[in-house]
């Protein structure tokens, strides 16, 4: 599919919520062309951007393989978290790019607004995505366990090369997810090593595999990941960097923490209420006519089950405040 360059032709490959790769995007970028010259050509451009605030790292021994994950016994990670100045991070990954096994170097997430100045003048997204904001990911060789993110995400290979696995939304079960409430960066992720799977311990893991997707970008391609859609990102080479936008649609209220505050209401109780609250959300949430379902009653009583509108998200925001507040 031809990269869109249309409000419209974008919002119709959003709507279609498939991953779609986009071969030589950003082929244009400077960037780019300075990272096919060499790690050292690549840290003393990525220098010039330098905001002088620090990037969050996460570092781990050269043993893990470049995987950050959990430590067998779940007491923690498998690396450590610290705050580095931009040049001393491209000093290391400079100093670290002829060892054999070097230790894993990533820092991500890197907002260029605030860490960039100049970025965004310079390497602009021929995307509408809105104010999503452009955000920096620079390491070397590393891998994070297969993850969602409730936001759609465009993803721009800028230096290095990123192999990107992807697996629907209807495989959460067979990716045998991890804990929700300890994460390595956010969100849940899955326990399974895709590149060595444990099918004895994970067997169901074989559907997933049969459902997933894999493809490997160079600097300059691009890829839509939609929302929801579970996905490991190898980064290859000494020094390489990505770029993603974030977006979402709706409010920004959090679905994961309906989830666990449904673990906490709902999942435990007798199987005949389980069945009649899952009556309940269909109702109100998941079935077709969930946005209607007021429609019986005059618009100054339906409250709450009103439409989407700044007013009706305060008031519902309200009243969850005060019931959890007599919880």
């Amino acid at each position: 599919m031809a990269a869109p360059t249309t409000l419209e032709d974008f919002l119709v490959l959003v709507e279609a919520a498939r991953p779609v790769v986009m071969r030589g995007l950003v082929e244009h970028w400077p960037v780019v062309a300075v990272g096919r010259r060499g790690v050292v050509p690549l840290a003393d451009y990525l220098r010039r951007y330098d905001g002088g605030r620090p990037l969050g790292l996460m570092a781990g021994d050269p043993s893990i393989g470049g995987r950050f994950f959990y430590r067998a016994d779940f007491s923690g990670f498998n690396f450590e978290r610290a705050q580095i100045p931009l040049p001393l991070l491209l000093e290391a990954l400079v100093d670290a790019q002829g060892q054999e096994k070097p230790a894993a170097l990533y820092a991500g997430a890197s907002t260029a607004a605030d860490h960039f100045p100049g970025w965004t003048r310079d390497h602009p997204l021929p995307l509408p995505v809105g104010d999503a904001q452009a955000r920096l990911w620079i390491g070397n060789g590393s891998r994070v366990s297969a993850h969602y993110d409730m936001a759609s995400n465009v993803a721009v290979v800028a230096a290095g090369r990123r192999r990107v696995v992807l697996f629907p939304p209807e495989q959460a079960a067979n990716l045998y997810v991890g804990p929700l409430d300890m994460t390595m960066a956010g969100q849940p992720t899955s326990m399974v090593d895709l590149e060595q799977p444990d099918l004895a311990r994970f067997p169901r893991f074989a559907s997933a595999q049969a459902s997933a997707q894999m493809v490997l970008l160079e600097p300059g391609d691009a890829i839509y990941i939609p929302a929801m859609w579970w996905h490991e990102i190898r980064a290859e080479g000494a020094l390489n960097l990505l770029v993603n936008y974030w977006w979402t649609r709706g409010t920004p209220d959090a679905p994961f923490s309906a989830l666990v505050h449904a673990i906490l209401a709902v999942r435990d109780r007798p199987a005949a209420e389980r069945a009649a609250l899952r009556e309940w959300f269909d109702l109100y949430v998941f079935g077709e006519e969930a946005a209607c379902v007021a429609d019986h009653l005059p618009p100054s009583a339906r409250g709450i089950l009103g439409p989407p509108s700044p007013e009706r998200d305060e008031r519902i925001r309200g009243f969850l405040r005060r019931m959890l507040g007599s919880a």
